[in-house]
């Protein structure tokens, strides 16, 4: 037993161990010193905390010592010379006295002025002539911080147990090798793992925003977060904000504004439904026979969305719908908070964390229960985590599925089947106290565009690879209304169907390229007619929000780039969105800003369109000065 305590994977056990510890302890301090910030313990969070304390830190712990797990497995006997031993104490204690230890403590004092932990703003911040001289200041006030920091590279440095004398398992001929190659790979294997934060398909790498995963108060998200993790995430978004100032803060507002003061009086007053979102993966507006007949007049197959398009018949349904981006987790700040993504989607920006006042967190202070549905992984692509920071109370994945149903469902890439996931939706909608507001993520009209073997011989082949699966989803929604139609709940619900973005893959010739590539299906249903109707100028993704919130008989001030389509006839009429330049398709034309000097690169010369780009400008700016504050909230 003594000599497998001394073999190196044992020893590199403890000394990770010791890491996960300092950690914590610097969390501890963290916490304690921005108690007035972070609010008391709720003890009911605990576990959750340190569950997202751990995934955090183990990105942590493999950003900083990668290497020192690789070298110090190496399965070469040059990791049993003494130069070579000596070389991995120092790079232990030295990277993370500060890495891990001084990076988390300075966060603890930093946090308090900036409201949000430290990442690689802060590093180029830090190229000032008076750098040196502040951090000084700094540690002399809070000197029991660095006490505290010289305590843990202590015990780095007693616990790393360098003199021991390490024993392999194998000490000779091809076991050493062989055994040493499997550990090297296993430990390879698990390093990636854990930077990423998962192991499956769907577990894109994480980023600061999953830490809502854990908690729905982004004062604790940032509790959960540590460092390296925060400064190495977030270096290809570094540097402070940058963007043209175009107008005076007396000026901006007259141009722009996203702040929204709601009239006394709505067109149509629905107070009290339930809201219910579909985010449908990849629906074109050329999916659809409704919105395109020119498309399919002379082709066989009209269309791939059937029953889509007699709820359009029905509902009010935006013609000329446009996605704010051509990401999955760009839809979602979009439809639920009328926030856009411009340079850097919004989710992955350390900023996201800020305060703001969402669709569901609105619709919670009215007495909502609020919900996300999403048939994939808990966590997956983002999608939850930003859910939860929107204000969504309760997230249900396939786990939740299949504690219910079993494994059977599983489409075997993205996660549970559009169909099944639909009914359980329903299920699960139909337990719920109302009103509720519920969003759906669809996931099965997806690359690598494949359908239930039950339905492979049955649903149209389409022009396209996609056009089964989108037959599929829509199919999926035909028979959720079948089922569920009849319910006292539905009949008292506003439905919303929008697209996340374009297909990949094109069918025809000008939704190649843009404006076409950013026409998306929208529209809104309700199953008593109370909204009939088209709007042919232009929408976006960021009216949902609004658009819903005037429906619903919101009176207080609100936050959102979009504008309520049935009761804001004064804001623009545009969809923006970023694609290398800024983009904002109007009913004048296309207004193209370059990035750099934000110089109008494309736009017709009328008046009406000066004072557009004029605008266009004003939103920009606007945008960058709230992420610069990080507050997406009416009283900024």
């Amino acid at each position: 037993m003594k000599r497998l305590l001394h073999t190196p994977l044992a020893l590199l056990v403890w000394r990770i161990a010791l890491l996960y510890a300092a950690l914590m302890l610097c969390r501890a301090a963290f916490w304690v010193y921005n108690a007035a910030l972070l609010g008391p313990p709720v003890w009911s969070e605990l576990g959750q905390l340190v569950a997202g304390s751990l995934k955090f830190d183990t990105v942590s712990v493999v950003y900083a010592d990668g290497v020192f797990i690789l070298l110090s497995l190496l399965p070469l006997h040059l990791r049993e010379r003494r130069w070579y031993r000596g070389m991995l104490f120092w790079y232990y204690v030295i990277v993370n006295a500060v890495l891990i230890a001084a990076a988390n403590l300075a966060d603890t004092v930093y946090f308090r002025y900036t409201q949000k932990r430290f990442t690689a703003d802060e590093i180029f911040f830090a190229d000032n002539d008076n750098s040196l001289q502040l951090a000084g200041k700094f540690m002399a006030e809070n000197w029991y911080l660095v006490l505290l920091w010289a305590g843990l590279v202590a015990l780095l440095a007693w616990g790393y147990r360098r003199r021991t004398h390490e024993e392999s398992v194998f000490s000779r001929g091809w076991a050493y090798y062989a055994g040493g190659t499997a550990v090297f790979a296993l430990a390879a294997g698990l390093s990636v793992a854990g930077m990423r934060g998962g192991m499956t398909r769907m577990t894109r790498p994480i980023t600061l925003s999953n830490a809502m995963l854990y908690t729905a108060d982004s004062g604790k998200a940032n509790l959960i977060l540590s460092n390296p993790f925060c400064i190495l995430r977030t270096i290809g978004n570094a540097g402070s904000v940058k963007y043209r100032k175009y107008f005076t803060p007396e000026e901006l507002p007259q141009r722009f504004t996203p702040v929204h003061r709601p009239a006394d009086s709505a067109a149509v007053d629905l107070t009290g439904r339930n809201v219910m979102i579909f985010i449908m993966e990849s629906m074109s507006a050329e999916h659809s026979a409704f919105l395109h007949p020119e498309l399919y007049a002379d082709l066989p197959e009209k269309g791939f969305t059937p029953f889509l398009d007699s709820l359009m018949r029905n509902g009010l349904t935006f013609k000329r719908m446009y996605a704010n981006g051509s990401r999955s987790i760009q839809a979602m700040p979009s439809v639920l908070g009328s926030i856009p993504s411009f340079r850097t989607p919004f989710v992955l920006m350390p900023q996201s964390l800020g305060e703001s006042r969402q669709l569901p967190a609105m619709l919670a202070d009215k007495g909502y229960a609020t919900a996300f549905f999403c048939g994939s992984e808990r966590g997956s692509m983002g999608f939850g985590a930003y859910a939860r920071s929107a204000g969504v109370e309760r997230l249900v994945s396939r786990e939740d599925y299949e504690a219910k149903h079993g494994t059977r469902d599983f489409d075997g890439y993205w996660g549970i089947w559009d169909e099944e996931f639909l009914q359980f939706t329903g299920e699960e909608l139909t337990a719920m106290p109302e009103p509720f507001f519920a969003a759906l993520f669809t996931l099965s009209s997806h690359h690598p565009f494949v359908v239930p073997e039950k339905y492979a011989a049955t649903l149209p082949e389409g022009y396209t690879r996609i056009h089964k699966g989108v037959a599929y989803d829509d199919r999926a929604f035909r028979l959720f209304f079948q089922r569920f139609g009849g319910e006292e709940w539905f009949r008292r619900t506003i439905f919303v169907f929008v697209a996340d973005h374009v297909s990949s893959e094109k069918f025809a010739e000008e939704t190649r390229s843009y404006p076409g590539n950013m026409h998306v299906i929208g529209f809104i249903y309700t199953p008593d007619g109370a909204l009939r109707g088209e709007v042919g100028e232009i929408t976006q993704q960021l009216d949902i929000m609004p658009t819903l919130l005037g429906l619903t008989g919101n009176r207080k001030p609100y936050f959102a780039f979009g504008r309520d389509v049935l009761n804001e006839p004064q804001r623009p009429r545009w969809s923006v969105s970023y694609d290398g330049r800024f983009r904002a398709l109007t009913g004048e034309g296309a207004i193209v800003l370059d990035d750099s000097d934000m110089n109008v690169q494309e736009c017709p010369a009328t008046p009406a369109a000066d004072s557009l780009a004029q605008n266009f400008r004003a939103l920009v700016q606007q945008y960058y000065t709230h992420i610069e504050k990080k507050n997406y909230t009416a009283n900024d």
